[in-house]
Order: structure tokens, then C-alpha cells, then sequence
């Protein structure tokens, strides 16, 4: 995956971005953002990073991406799985949740790698039919996943020996999270690959092909460590040479 005539192209992978009012330089207006972190790992993996403005034209940028990366954000609309809002769930964000997951089912479709982030990881639970726990702490009686706002937790994740996470980084995995929501009810074709010591759980993924994982935690958040990240770029290298 080299960048001289001699390599194979890079995979292009797409990131979908949040849609955030920001101030910058002398601006201060609607913006699509994304945290630094995302595209440097994506990069140091060895994948060519695009972003996904939180709209509905980017499901049809899919066909043109070797893999997607579904990154973290603010909480899923309740709506999207048949429940009334928890007190402590955060403002709806339909443009967002409607645009990823158009993103999320192109991407099904045309079975390309995908890699959940935190919110991704939930996105992908309710696109096949999932629910959430809308507030951690109500169900696990503490607020390691997320101490305070800006403040990532370390949590240690037992992970599946045969998975896909557990290949990319081994039994166990020390992590960096920061979500007070999670996965409840999981959907049908997921099955769960990773918990945390309270039971919570931390990855799920799909059985057979494509590539597709969802992981609780922020694996861009650690830049020396960019294992996940190249496990859904090699994937996705590999899905392109094989695919018809």
C-alpha cells in the first residue's frame, strides 16, 4: 500500500464528520469538523482519508470508498429504535443520524469494510435493528466510560480470541473511552466480541464477509496504536482485489 507507480492505490477510506456551529480564524458559522485524530490514523494505517459531510449526497460518495469509518459523536435520536428520550440523552441530531445511515447501508450494499467508533458502533446497532442504553450509569452504577465531559476513560475490554478485534489486538485491550450510551438490545447479525469488566459491552461485529466491526471505544484517540485502523485497511485493500 506505497504511494510510488509501482504500489497499489491506497484505499480510500470515508469518515463521516459532524455538522457543528464552530468559530475559527475570524468565522463563526455552520461548519463540517472532525477531530484531527481520525485522518492521521487513518493515514499512519495506510489509507487515504475523506470526509462525510453529515448530508444526504454522501451515501452516494460510497461508491467510490474502499472502506467507511462511522466516528463518534453526539447521541443517537431515540426515534431511530422506538424509545422515548432518557432525561440525560442529548439534543437530537436527525441530519446526521438520517445521513449515516444511508452511509452505513450503501455501505452494506456493497460490501465494503466498515469500522464503528463509539457512536459508529451504535449507529450500526440500530441500523440492523437494535436498541441502546441511553445512559450508562443507570445500568452499570458508575461513570468510568465517561467522567466527565472531555475527560476519556481507560477501560480494560476482554475481547473474543477468534474476532476480528481480538486478531487485530489480542486478548485484552486497554482503551480510551468517553460514551454515556451504549448497546442494549443486540441486533440480529451482530454478535458481541468484546466486554468490559462490568459487563458492558465494548465490540460487536458480523459474521463472515464483508469486514464489519463496531467498537465502543476511540482507537483514534491512541496514535501509537493504529492495529484496528490497519486491520480495516488491509480488509478493505483486500475486499477491492477480490471483489468482481
Amino acid at each position: 500500500m506505497g504511494s510510488n507507480g509501482s504500489d497499489p492505490p491506497r484505499p480510500v477510506v470515508g469518515i463521516t464528520a459532524y455538522g457543528e456551529h464552530a468559530r475559527y480564524g475570524v468565522w463563526d458559522n455552520e461548519s463540517v469538523l472532525l477531530p484531527r485524530t481520525y485522518p492521521d490514523v487513518v493515514i499512519a494505517a495506510g489509507g487515504v482519508p475523506v470526509l462525510l459531510p453529515p448530508v444526504p449526497e454522501s451515501a452516494a460518495a460510497v461508491d467510490r470508498l474502499d472502506a467507511v469509518v462511522l466516528a463518534g459523536g453526539p447521541d443517537v435520536g431515540p426515534d431511530r429504535y422506538g424509545a422515548a428520550p432518557h432525561p440525560r440523552t442529548g439534543a437530537p441530531r436527525p441530519d446526521r443520524d438520517g445521513a449515516e445511515l444511508a452511509v452505513l447501508h450503501r455501505a452494506l450494499e456493497r460490501g465494503i469494510p466498515v469500522l464503528g467508533v463509539c457512536r459508529g458502533a451504535q449507529i450500526l446497532n440500530v441500523a440492523l435493528g437494535g436498541t441502546l442504553v441511553q445512559h450508562v450509569p443507570d445500568v452499570v452504577g458508575h461513570s468510568g466510560h465517561n467522567p466527565s465531559p472531555g475527560v476519556f476513560g481507560t477501560v480494560e475490554v476482554a475481547l473474543e480470541p477468534g474476532s476480528r478485534v481480538g486478531a487485530a489486538l489480542g486478548p485484552v485491550a486497554t482503551v480510551r473511552c468517553h460514551h454515556h450510551q451504549a448497546l442494549d438490545r443486540l441486533a440480529d447479525g451482530l454478535v458481541v466480541t468484546g466486554r468490559a469488566a462490568d459487563g458492558l459491552v465494548e465490540a460487536v461485529e458480523r459474521s463472515g464477509a464483508p469486514w464489519v466491526v463496531g467498537v465502543q471505544w476511540h482507537p483514534e484517540e491512541v496514535a501509537t496504536d493504529v492495529r484496528l485502523m490497519t486491520a480495516l485497511v488491509r480488509a478493505a485493500a483486500q475486499n477491492r482485489t477480490t471483489a468482481p
